[in-house]
């Protein structure tokens, strides 16, 4: 921030501050004036300002301090002594006025100070203002691209919105002749419930009668069948005594075959002992029996050969 620019009476009182300070008991004159005061010491003093308004108000406070006859006043036609006096009381004046001025200095010090920290707690109020400032167009940043993305969700969601009043439309439209549709298949249902209850009332009937005419049919051949029964487990019973008839017959047949086949194994060893004995005899008898003679050829008689051969 820039420096604020100092008035008239803070450069007033600091040109006599300066003066004050320089320690000359006598009125400045115009060369000690520029000498103590001028344009870079007095912006230096003051910590800125614009060269040109300091000079024009120093040129003034200058025409009020030594060309206004403070410090060099021309007295005449007064004795020497009296001007001393006067001269004396205008240095007392002046050293008052002096002293004024370093009062006002120290409370414009004072208050300049007060109005430095003012200002620095100002411009922290201000950096703080400037940051809330910040974040708050931040926020408001955000809250434009929250609101523009929630105009453009709205606007999606009217234009949904509007599709599903226009599916909605089509919706009812179909409930309404589907609604008409069942009422019609309820009419319908129910005149088939109907025909299919007679239906079945009349074939529960003739169910029933079926039924009573196959009870009697079943009772009559349940009958018919205990009758055959009883005769089955009669000729059953026949049936048993002649399987245990036949089961002794076999019984003692199978006695008998044994028998035979004991005499038949029997009669086979006594066969086999006595074939083994007939061949020790023929082989006896073969040993016993000489050879044969070579017999000399017969002459061809003529006869036929059938008849040779049969002679021995």
């Amino acid at each position: 921030m820039s420096r604020p620019a100092a008035t008239a009476d803070q450069i007033r009182a600091t040109v006599l501050a300066m003066l004050t300070e320089a320690g000359d008991a006598a009125p400045p004159t115009a060369a000690r004036f520029r000498r103590v005061v001028s344009v870079r010491k007095l912006r230096a003093r003051l910590g800125g300002g614009d060269p040109a308004t300091l000079s024009r108000t120093l040129n003034a406070i200058e025409a009020e301090v030594v060309r206004a006859g403070l410090a060099e006043v021309a007295i005449p036609d007064l004795p020497p002594e009296i001007a001393e006096s006067m001269r004396a009381l205008w240095q007392a004046a002046v050293t008052v006025q002096l002293d004024e001025v370093v009062r006002l200095k120290r409370e414009a010090q004072a208050a300049a100070e007060a109005a430095q920290g003012a200002r620095a707690e100002a411009e922290l109020r201000v950096e703080l203002l400037r940051q809330e400032l910040t974040e708050t167009r931040q926020a408001l940043a955000v809250r434009d691209t929250a609101l523009a993305e929630a105009r453009a969700a709205q606007a999606v969601a009217i234009a949904r919105a509007e599709e599903q009043a226009a599916r909605r439309g089509e919706l009812e439209a179909a409930l309404a002749a589907a609604q008409e549709r069942a009422t019609t298949g309820e009419h319908t249902h129910a005149e088939a419930v109907a025909t299919i209850q007679a239906r079945y009332e009349a074939l529960s009937r003739q169910l029933l009668q079926e039924t009573a005419h196959q009870r009697d049919a079943v009772q009559a051949e349940r009958a018919q069948l205990a009758a055959q029964l009883k005769f089955a487990e009669r000729r059953l019973a026949a049936l048993e005594q002649d399987r245990a008839r036949l089961d002794a017959e076999l019984a003692s047949e199978r006695a008998a075959r044994q028998s035979a086949a004991g005499e038949a194994s029997a009669l086979k060893a006594v066969t086999a002992s006595q074939r083994a004995q007939l061949d020790e005899l023929l082989r006896a008898a073969l040993a016993a029996v000489p050879p044969p003679t070579k017999a000399r050829a017969p002459k061809s008689t003529g006869k036929p050969a059938g008849k040779r051969a049969a002679q021995p």
